[in-house]
């Protein structure tokens, strides 16, 4: 084995992964592959955390950097923490009313929703045409530049 240079910069990983689910490939008979590297160098790319944490779970890929078949040298892993795609909200609210709500999309532009239409003996076709024309007029008060 060769001497590590910086111990400090030396992340091990003592926590056994398990999981319930087994793998689209799992063979009742065969089970799982076990395997423990011994006296292995790990690299870790964290998007979240400087250093990792103790018994935090971090989803990522861990690949095998160099194929060593002589004993001379330790086992180099790189292991890259990936982010999820949705890290923000889609499509957020910008208005909230009684009748509509008012969404902005990625690329910028605005929509109008509707909510859902109210029911009941006390409906009126002309009152509802008012209480959304009103919204949109409050929604897109601000949120549109007049000409």
């Amino acid at each position: 084995m060769r001497p590590r240079t910086n111990p400090e910069r030396t992340t091990v990983m003592s926590k056994k992964i398990t999981t319930t689910t087994p793998p689209a490939t799992y063979n009742k008979e065969q089970g799982w592959h076990h395997n423990t590297a011994l006296g292995c160098d790990l690299k870790t790319i964290l998007s979240s955390d400087r250093i990792m944490k103790v018994e935090k779970e971090y989803q990522g890929i861990l690949r095998r950097d160099v194929n060593i078949d002589e004993f001379h040298y330790d086992e180099h892993y790189t292991f890259v923490e990936t982010v999820p795609q949705t890290a923000g909200k889609r499509n957020p609210h910008v208005f909230d009313g009684k009748y509509i709500t008012v969404t902005r999309r990625d690329n910028g532009s605005l929509r109008l929703n509707f909510k859902e239409l109210p029911k009941g003996a006390d409906f009126n076709l002309e009152r509802f045409a008012l209480g959304v024309y009103n919204e949109i007029c409050m929604a897109l008060y601000g949120l549109v530049e007049e000409e």
